[in-house]
């Protein structure tokens, strides 16, 4: 059962404690992860809030969905599994050496 939630416009300068603060008003969070930028490691402006279960997550996005949170409306909504984006490329398969 997901009980995990995509939380985006986020404030670059939303830190994890503020969402495990704003969402613990509806139940457990078990876990938050704010990806950051690889290259610069800023914040990339969403989340990912788990919750102990199915009603608390419900009853956060009911509530949080849209709302004015650091400045922007929030867009919070049931995590979508990842899709699978195929392997990588596989290099240069069937050039053969000079003959």
């Amino acid at each position: 059962m997901n009980m995990k939630m995509y939380v985006g416009n986020l404030s670059f300068q939303t830190t994890k404690q503020e969402l495990e603060d704003l969402f613990s008003q509806y139940g457990t969070v078990t876990d938050a992860h704010l990806p950051e930028d690889r290259e610069t490691g800023r914040p990339r402006g969403f989340a990912f809030i788990t919750m102990d279960s199915k009603s608390a997550m419900e009853d956060a996005i009911k509530a949080l969905d849209g709302t004015e949170f650091g400045g922007r409306n929030l867009k919070v909504n049931e995590a979508k599994p990842r899709e699978d984006r195929g392997g990588g490329g596989g290099g240069r398969g069937g050039y053969g050496g000079r003959r």
